[in-house]
């Protein structure tokens, strides 16, 4: 097996000459602060994704706090999420006031199962917070029918999901709003930003005031043109706004974001291919009808069909440089939230063993075929005589 001579880092975004001419294009401007790139990448985001309004705000959190807010939501007031996400999707939501209800997801998908939605769903419920986990979309038409039949709003965590589609309709487009993430290691990257979605008029307006402050009028509006007006502050909002710089990254990855996720595309069936032989759990097949935004390639290590448990083959490919990510471990193994809310792990089997199991590989547009390779056989090499395979259930494999 050949060594590495550097560290493959995990999520490393591809940044082109053009990112980083249309960054140097702003300083050289003299407006690296919210200004006319905002505009043109929100511009770009809101044709890509078929949607009335996109507003860009510093990071996903941000949006999904935004999302909340907007519908109205106080203490006593529930919204129902899945187990298996980054902390910011509950953090949003007690942020917001209200409280957090996890709902188990499907051990196939990962994604929260509408079965156990249904069961969570109480007089308090006020929205429910699905999460495109990896890319791969929820089931958004029973998700939809259950907010229907019970007056909820939805709000959907398109963190992993700009090129998510169901049945010919884009992620992040269903519910009230969308909220997408443009983190370094997001298939488009700003290096930090978000984006709220909407169709609704009147939540675009109030969260873009929001974003910036509470103020009737951003810095770009009173400085830089040629018409001056006092502005009123008319909220008290937050300091949530993206800027040009960032904006500047993100307008030519979105120029490029097909060709990327054919990138991705061909990494991940070279993942298939190459897996297919190990006792791993690979993912599931896209649906038909849906296109999966392939933002992680997740498998699970099962130890007693491995020889070897999860945080043991992780360690086993940085010592080889690669990188490798865990996604996630489930928000009730972390302590703050057992203390707050009595949560315990075991209340959510399917999160806890897909938690206990579930690895990241490395899956970026930038990875070179020779990365592709070295990742491949830095798995090969820690599954590798640990012990004799035994027969893998099928239900397993595509888990």
């Amino acid at each position: 097996m050949r060594e590495r001579a550097e560290f493959l880092v995990f999520g490393q975004p591809l940044i082109e000459d053009a990112d980083i001419g249309e960054v140097v294009r702003s300083l050289r401007a003299a407006w690296p602060g919210k200004g006319p790139k905002v505009s043109e990448f929100e511009r770009l985001v809101r044709e890509y994704k078929g949607v009335q309004h996109a507003i860009a705000v510093n990071s996903c959190t941000a949006g999904l706090h935004l999302s909340c807010l907007a519908l109205g939501l106080v203490p006593g007031d529930e919204v129902i999420t899945t187990p298996l996400t980054f902390c910011a999707t509950v953090n949003a939501v007690i942020h917001a006031g209200a409280t957090p209800v996890l709902a188990d997801i499907d051990p196939h998908t990962m994604n929260i199962d509408p079965i156990e939605i249904r069961r969570r769903i109480t007089s308090r419920t006020k929205a429910l917070l699905p999460v495109h986990f990896a890319g791969r979309p929820c089931e958004m038409n029973e998700i939809m029918r259950l907010a229907e039949q019970h007056g909820l709003h939805v709000i959907e965590d398109c963190a992993h999901a700009i090129e998510t589609t169901y049945h010919g309709k884009h992620a992040g487009t269903f519910g009230t709003c969308g909220v997408l993430s443009f983190y370094s290691t997001k298939n488009v990257t700003t290096g930090e930003g978000g984006m709220v979605l909407t169709n609704d008029d009147s939540i675009a307006a109030w969260t873009k005031v929001m974003s910036q402050q509470g103020m009737s009028m951003d810095t770009w509006q009173r400085f830089c043109t040629g018409e001056y007006k006092h502005y009123e502050v008319v909220e008290i909002g937050f300091k949530y706004n993206m800027m040009d710089l960032q904006a500047a990254i993100g307008i030519h990855q979105m120029r490029r974001v097909m060709r990327c996720w054919k990138r991705r595309e061909e990494i991940w069936n070279r993942y298939n291919e190459a897996f297919r032989d190990l006792p791993v759990g690979l993912p599931p097949e896209p649906k038909v009808a849906t296109r999966h935004a392939l933002h992680l390639y997740t498998i699970l290590i099962n130890s007693e069909t491995c020889g070897i448990n999860r945080d043991d083959f992780i360690l086993q490919l940085r010592r080889r440089n690669i990188g490798a990510g865990v996604h996630y471990r489930q928000i009730a193994d972390h302590r703050v939230y057992q203390e707050r809310y009595g949560w315990r792990p075991k209340e959510w089997p399917n999160a806890e063993a897909v938690s206990r199991q579930t690895v990241s590989l490395p899956l970026s547009a930038k990875l070179s075929d020779r990365d592709v390779e070295d990742v491949i056989d830095g798995v090969r090499h820690a599954i590798a005589g640990r012990r004799q395979r035994r027969a893998y259930p099928s239900e397993a494999r595509s888990a």
